[in-house]
């Protein structure tokens, strides 16, 4: 059975969800190999092990964590002449988008980005499902060249345990003269907020203009629902909410099991952001919003009404 690459998305060792749901799918086309760049192996090992992974290479060359993504992409592309894996696996951020069309020029391969479902096709190699044009469409493609490059949108599978004992590989890797030309600099931690991550929440609780600028019942109700929160691209421009919040075509692209829509109209920007959520739930007090053609459920009425009541309910039921 072939390999299936899985490039490791974690923060110095602490693996985020999103490797986990790869790891899963990477099940279902073949053995699933982790490949860990930087620091903090020791921590991740345990978890990529209860995910399944077969294979760990450790690339430990600090070319990789000093300069941007060309590196990763070089590494990457050595591993694909190596072992000729079934597909290579990566998280659909905006790194992780970068590091895959990168790593598809060095191997002559076809790339899909934004995958919602990825599956072994019926005449063997990969088939994947992308939802496009603000979630218009759904288009199942195939790639017909080379190796397989998916990156995955955070959400779009289960993450299933599976014990393993996998071999470990360090892998010797030094970067090319032309993969140097960006250095780091600096780096700081994002401040902590004490919620999820927006593109990595099971639940994603937004808000828009509606708010009129006051996000604290939309936080009250994320809160209560352990959620993270997330923003209109109005509420942004109007420098209500962080830029780093935002769900749309020109923010974030998210894919929760929940979302909630408060005071937000649902612009065709913002839908391309979120339309993909398993349920999708909106508060608006327009009964023609644009949003509620969307909706699986939907309240017209004031959110600074409504939400205050969810929330009572919401922490009267896990009382």
């Amino acid at each position: 059975m072939a390999e299936v690459l899985v490039l490791v998305d974690h923060a110095g060792g602490q693996v985020r969800k999103t490797t986990s749901e790869l790891l899963t799918i990477a099940r279902r086309l073949g053995e699933p190999s982790a490949v860990f760049v930087g620091d903090g192996y020791d921590e991740a090992k345990a978890t990529l092990a209860a995910y399944g992974a077969q294979k760990t290479y450790r690339a430990t060359s600090t070319d990789l964590t000093e300069y941007l993504v060309v590196p990763q992409a070089e590494l990457l592309a050595q591993l694909v002449q190596k072992t000729s894996p079934a597909a290579v696996l990566i998280a659909s951020s905006a790194e992780g988008k970068e590091v895959a069309a990168r790593l598809a020029v060095k191997t002559g391969s076809g790339l899909i980005t934004d995958a919602v479902d990825v599956q072994a096709g019926s005449g063997g190699g990969v088939e994947t499902t992308q939802s496009v044009f603000a979630g218009s469409y759904t288009v199942t493609a195939t790639v017909t060249e080379g190796t397989p490059i998916v990156t995955v949108k955070p959400n779009s599978a289960t993450p299933e345990q599976s014990e393993s004992q996998p071999v470990e590989e360090v892998v010797e890797f030094a970067a090319s003269d032309a993969a140097k030309t960006a250095r780091i600099t600096a780096t700081a931690p994002r401040e902590k907020t004490g919620r999820p991550e927006l593109t990595e929440a099971a639940i994603v609780v937004s808000g828009g203009r509606g708010t009129a600028g006051d996000f604290s019942k939309v936080e009250d109700f994320a809160d209560a629902l352990g959620a993270a929160v997330g923003a209109s691209r109005a509420a942004v421009d109007a420098g209500w909410y962080p830029h780093a919040s935002q769900v749309g075509q020109t923010g974030k692209q998210v894919s929760p099991q929940l979302y909630v829509a408060c005071g937000i109209s649902g612009a065709i920007q913002h839908r391309a952001g979120m339309q993909t959520s398993k349920t999708i739930i909106a508060v608006n007090k327009d009964e023609e919003a644009p949003i509620f053609e969307l909706v699986d459920f939907g309240v017209v009425g004031d959110l600074f009404a409504v939400l205050p009541q969810a929330t009572a309910a919401v922490e009267a039921k896990k009382g």
